[in-house]
């Protein structure tokens, strides 16, 4: 790959990233830990999600997952050749083979994610030799902006449980 087209496709990442993210900040809204997803082929979105396990009653909801089922029913198949997969944090154990069965081509992330990604973190599952199909990745793509957005979440989910329990506590003076 030449320079430039090395930074056409830095370019190109960051754009779809750019699209996760907003995917992400829909999970947030939703009170959802903000994992977003875009799955691109040829150029174009042909499906994004947002982590929604809690909202949707399924464990399985991840914002990969649900990009990934997206895109299958947009194409009309569930193999997603020569797609790319555009996800803000590091795929856990179970969206990692979600995207080896899809096939998909490449996959891009923003932040990686010390206790359950896969990818580099916590294991390099992509890299086993028992999968029969490769996937090419490509980590840190704004990836301050990615952990931004989880640390402000759980920021905000802290603060709100604080809050609860002082108002759970007994007023002193009250009830004695």
């Amino acid at each position: 790959m030449t320079e430039q087209e090395q930074t056409e496709q830095e370019k190109t990442d960051q754009y779809f990233m750019q699209l996760a993210l907003e995917q992400g900040q829909l999970a947030y809204a939703a009170g959802e830990v903000p994992v977003g997803a875009v799955v691109v082929q040829n150029g174009e979105i042909i499906g994004r999600g947002y982590n929604q396990p809690i909202t949707s009653l399924d464990p399985t909801a991840h914002a990969e997952v649900v990009a990934v089922r997206d895109a299958a029913k947009n194409i009309g198949n569930y193999r997603l050749t020569g797609a790319t997969l555009y996800v803000t944090v590091e795929p856990c154990t179970m969206c990692a083979g979600c995207l080896v069965h899809s096939r998909l081509e490449r996959l891009v992330y923003g932040a990686t994610e010390p206790k359950a990604g896969v990818v580099e973190s916590a294991m390099c599952l992509l890299d086993s030799p028992f999968f029969n199909h490769k996937i090419e990745t490509c980590s840190g793509v704004l990836a301050g902006q990615a952990s931004s957005l989880m640390s402000d979440f759980f920021k905000m989910r802290r603060a709100g449980k604080k809050k609860l329990k002082q108002l759970s506590r007994p007023v002193k003076g009250e009830g004695e």
